[in-house]
């Protein structure tokens, strides 16, 4: 008797919201695993927006003001234009090392870097009622924390 296949499916969010479970292959039992076949797969004729690699930040010119500290996927890109999401992730590295106290070396680094982002993130959110003691992005030039190498890193 021969194992029975399983359906391999992916869920697809159409333009209108709406999403679908589209099938792309069959699973097999192998052993401890499966042998998966796809069917015939085809990339669109237009690139979606949300997984453009446009979006990704560009690599650091050394011009494009502070950047990000070298861990993440974001390392050593510039803040300015970064995402809300490794904007969120970063601010809450930040915090965490603030939040330690066998981190203190890193504090005022970190205090620094922690109000360049929150300042990206509040002039993308359009929020420009946000606490009167962060500071605009462009007033942090030459003040924003820079890592030179994994020594910097406060993680």
């Amino acid at each position: 008797m021969s194992d029975p296949s399983y359906p391999v499916t992916v869920l697809v969010k159409r333009a209108d919201g709406s999403t679908e479970s589209v099938r792309v292959g069959t699973a097999v039992r192998a052993g401890d695993g499966f042998r998966l076949t796809l069917g015939e797969l085809a990339i669109g004729a237009t690139p979606d927006a949300a997984f453009s690699p446009a979006r990704r930040p560009p690599p650091p010119s050394g011009d494009d003001g502070p950047v990000f500290p070298p861990y993440g996927r974001s390392k050593g890109a510039p803040i300015r234009g970064a995402s809300v999401q490794d904007l969120e992730f970063y601010i809450s590295g930040s915090r965490r090392t603030l939040d330690d106290p066998g981190k203190a070396r890193w504090h005022d680094k970190e205090r620094s870097l922690l109000a360049v982002m929150e300042a990206e993130l509040a002039r993308q959110r359009g929020d420009t009622a946000g606490p009167s003691a962060t500071p605009a992005f462009d007033d942090f030039g030459a003040g924003a924390p820079e890592y030179s190498d994994d020594d910097d890193i406060p993680f």
